[in-house]
């Protein structure tokens, strides 16, 4: 209900802003005529005044007598006007129906207004009535167009209302990012705004923003700003608002007794601001509107029958036809009292349905949070110690004295890359789920994106003793544009279980265009092999969640989760995955994605060389708390010829970085005494180029916000693949030597 009422609030109170250019005519305009705007304007400005001061009563009384002199004068921008000031008062009621009728209504006068300003507000009215019913896609076209048409016409007043109406919307769909956005924007636009209001609320949100992106010091400091500033405006839904999130905000940081209080304040202030929903005079107001608008009709009615009674020349028949138009009227106004008794009825067990749908989404969102808080907590707590074992268990294989040993270490090795991909593919099940899925648009080359995953799977193509054929057509575009990772994740999944399942065969994967225009192309995507099969009545099955494709003559049990998410992933772009397999003939997997063809073609930028030669003698600090990982990581880079220093925690780092020259720093995320995060921002304050990479067994979409702001230049996932661990080290020195190297050419030729 909250959002809603600051839809309303911020919604309404644009109109007198652009009112007035209604009321600048051509000299011709009758004064008299221009004297009735006037009074109307001053009533818009009152009710104006009554809805940011929370009084709806006062507002729909006002309003019903606005329409009425909005009819009277039969100008179109001010009946526009009054029937969207009763639209969202009905809203604040609840009533959608009646709500909906009124926005018709306002949309129909505002097109017959031809006032772009009118266009813009009722784009905004639609924007935010898709965000009501939380179909924010929708809600998102129609707050662009408004923000688009105020810029348009240089209504600076418009388009502060328009950001802080997007603002809303991105909150409500958590979109944080977004919301930050429109903040900033909205923020420049203050001086425009003719209510304290409206700054007040842009805190409040920042505030939100600062709490959801867990910068708990920046995001109090907003709520005690917004308390302070909206207890002298006495804005009580401002007050409610940001003691609950306040008292959130303490929550989180373990202070439970300031929690809690804060939570009382929070409450009191809820009980107050519900009583404006649930006030029965103004739903005595909605029925004497409702008898207003009946009598017009009934009025209306009798003066047809007057002008048809001056016709009919028979008394007789004139005083037939009277009885029954009055008659008529009779069961006509008790039909509608039995209506309006009905409705109210329905009214009543709509709102307590909405409480309940409220209540059951509420407890919906704790659920999912703590169902996504649960995973990221798992991803840690496993990941880290299989970082250790897979990285023991790589350099013991390696050992040539445990030789005897060899096939104990590998079986090792086996099981816990195995328990990695099952706890990598859990995640990403939970993540398509959860819909924390981003959808992020690159430029790459296809050929370039397949051959490395092709390549990652040549040690199980050698232990089974498969051909890989890899066709990709010349029709292809050079470049392209879409979501490169998703289609990487399909294709290693489909790419790997081919290999899995095929022993002493052929793999094909092909890539040909099926449709191509100017601007956009359609590949179709085929992955064949001559393995195992799938029997007809396991092919729907195999797409269902830990589903194994079963085989009585081969060893491998995978986890069941490749094709589920690669069905989830086709399903996130509008695709489908086709299957025509016969047992023990080979499957075939395919499917199509449309991308856009980019106009100029990238430029060619010249490659790292990743030689293992510049890591000898190199100083690297590893920052690590975990005593294995510590041993494991430096093992690994000793093997190289790099001189390796420890720091158990990111205060020691920063230390041992002020009295010591290092070429890299592997820095650890989640550590004691100081994390990661600020560790890496305290030593940027002294020294901005060294090399820094974060180690993380967090899923990575959670963390590469706050890493990269922090002024890291890298990311690792843990446990990692050795040799791609060591070429992102190469990769960094090499950028920091030739960025140094250029430098230096500068210098000199200055």
């Amino acid at each position: 209900m909250k959002k809603i009422y600051l839809f309303i609030l911020f919604c309404v109170i644009i109109s007198p802003l652009y009112a007035q250019k209604n009321i600048q005519k051509t000299d011709s305009v009758n004064r008299v005529f221009l004297e009735q705007q006037q009074v109307f304007q001053k009533l818009l400005d009152s009710s104006n005044v009554f809805y940011n001061e929370g009084d709806f009563t006062k507002s729909l009384d006002l309003n019903m007598q606005i329409l009425q002199k909005a009819t009277t004068i039969n100008n179109p921008y001010f009946i526009h006007q009054a029937y969207r000031y009763l639209a969202y008062d009905y809203l604040v009621l609840n009533d959608t129906i009646l709500a909906m009728k009124n926005f018709e209504k306002s949309e129909k006068y505002a097109k017959l207004s031809k006032n772009d300003t009118a266009t813009a507000v009722t784009y905004m009215d639609l924007a935010n009535i898709y965000a009501t019913k939380e179909n924010y896609s929708e809600a998102y076209i129609y707050h662009d167009k408004s923000i688009q048409l105020f810029n348009k016409i240089k209504d600076s007043a418009g388009l502060a209302k328009a950001h802080y109406n997007t603002i809303i919307t991105a909150a409500s769909d958590e979109d944080y990012e977004k919301a930050y956005s429109h903040i900033l924007k909205a923020k420049e636009l203050i001086k425009y705004s003719d209510h304290i209001s409206f700054s007040i609320a842009l805190d409040n949100y920042l505030g939100e923003y600062y709490y959801y992106t867990e910068d708990y010091s920046s995001a109090n400091q907003y709520f005690l700003k917004v308390i302070e500033d909206a207890k002298k405006e006495n804005l009580t839904l401002e007050l409610e608002n940001a003691y609950y999130l306040y008292s959130q905000s303490l929550f989180a940081q373990n202070k439970y007794k300031e929690a809690y209080e804060v939570f009382e304040i929070y409450d009191e202030y809820s009980d107050e601001n519900s009583m404006i929903y649930t006030s029965s005079e103004r739903y005595s107001l909605t029925e004497k509107y409702q008898l207003s608008e009946f009598r017009k009709d009934i009025d209306a009615a009798k003066l047809r029958n007057q002008l048809q009674a001056e016709i009919v020349n028979n008394k007789n028949r004139l005083n037939i036809i009277l009885i029954i138009v009055a008659t008529s009227f009779l069961f006509l106004l008790i039909a509608l009292y039995s209506a309006s008794l009905k409705r109210r009825k329905l009214v009543k067990e709509l709102k307590i349905k909405n409480r309940e749908a409220i209540l059951a989404r509420e407890e919906s969102e704790k659920l999912s949070k703590a169902k996504n808080k649960f995973f990221s907590t798992v991803s840690h707590e496993l990941r880290t110690p299989l970082y250790g074992v897979i990285g023991l268990s790589t350099i013991l294989m390696e050992d040539k004295s445990l030789i005897k040993h060899e096939k104990d270490i590998k079986s090792l090795k086996f099981s816990a890359d195995y328990l990695l991909a099952l706890i990598n593919d859990v995640l990403q099940i939970n993540k398509i789920d959860s819909d924390n899925m981003e959808n992020v648009l690159t430029s790459f080359n296809l050929k370039e994106l397949i051959e490395p995953i092709v390549s990652s799977f040549e040690y199980m193509r050698i232990q089974n003793d498969n051909k890989v054929h890899l066709e990709i057509s010349k029709n292809i575009p050079g470049l392209i544009q879409g979501n490169a990772v998703r289609l990487s994740q399909i294709l290693m999944n489909l790419i790997g279980n081919a290999c899995k399942f095929t022993e002493n065969g052929d793999i094909s994967i092909i890539a040909e265009t099926t449709n191509n225009t100017d601007s956009e192309t359609t590949i179709n995507f085929i992955i064949k092999d001559t393995g195992i099969g799938i029997a007809k009545e396991k092919q729907e099955s195999i797409f269902e969640e830990f589903n194994q494709i079963d085989s009585l003559n081969y060893n491998y049990q995978g986890t069941g989760l490749g094709l589920p998410i690669v069905k989830k992933l086709l399903k996130l772009s509008n695709s489908s995955i086709n299957l025509e397999s016969e047992l023990g003939k080979g499957s075939s997997f395919s499917f199509s994605l449309t991308y856009n063809i980019l106009e100029k073609a990238a430029k060619t930028i010249d490659p790292i060389t990743i030689d293992a030669k510049i890591l000898e003698n190199k100083k690297i600090l590893i920052v690590e708390d975990n005593r294995i990982n510590q041993i494991v990581t430096k093992k690994i880079l000793e093997k190289n010829n790099i001189i390796c220093t420890i720091a158990e925690n990111g205060e020691q780092a920063i230390q041992k970085v002020k009295i010591d020259n290092f070429d890299l720093i592997l820095m650890d995320i989640n550590m004691p005494v100081k994390n990661g995060i600020d560790a890496s921002k305290e030593i940027r304050k002294f020294n901005k180029t060294i090399p820094i990479i974060a180690l993380t067994a967090v899923e990575i979409e959670e963390m590469r916000h706050n890493i990269y702001l922090s002024g890291m230049n890298d990311i690792i996932v843990k446990p990692y693949d050795v040799t791609k661990f060591i070429h992102t080290i190469i990769k960094n020195i090499s950028i920091k030597e030739n960025q140094n190297l250029g430098n230096n050419s500068r210098a000199q030729a200055m």
